[in-house]
């Protein structure tokens, strides 16, 4: 199957060696976002509540650098390393979500990478009437390597 690489300025550069996003026929698998500003590649300053949406605002922009948005995810997963504020995250969700929400899973964590308190990275199928041309795709490899 064909594998595109999905890149995009809108959200934190990889601080590793992975992709903001990997495309696979209609699937998007979005990487883990953390709260870092995309700017300047520092940590949201605000209060947990700015830095959940910040977490959001960025998976938003790989979707839409994917050729989707939010609304095309099926599957969200939300790391904690406080479960305490996980109503915050259903307040938060609640902004940039409607009906019908993904499938969702929420994991409390010992630790996240730069010392964070918030991740979370996405599964999203896109539709024909949620595909949109010009999305910024970086480079396409064909995962023809066999194990």
């Amino acid at each position: 199957m064909k594998r595109t690489i999905v890149k995009t300025n809108q959200a934190p550069q990889a601080i590793g060696p992975y992709s903001q996003a990997v495309k696979a026929g209609d699937t998007v698998y979005l990487a883990g976002q953390i709260p870092l500003v995309p700017e300047t590649m520092t940590l949201e300053s605000g209060d947990m509540r700015a830095q959940i949406r910040r977490v959001f605002e960025n998976l938003g922009a790989v979707a839409k650098a994917s050729g989707g948005s939010l609304q095309d995810v099926v599957k969200l997963n939300v790391y904690l390393t406080d479960l305490a504020h996980f109503p915050l995250v259903n307040e938060v969700m609640a902004q940039y979500f409607r009906e019908p929400y993904p499938a969702r899973a929420a994991v409390g964590v010992a630790a996240l990478p730069k010392g964070v308190a918030v991740e979370m990275d996405a599964i999203m199928v896109l539709n024909k009437s949620s595909r949109r041309k010009g999305a910024k795709i970086a480079k396409s490899k064909s995962s023809k390597k066999r194990r």
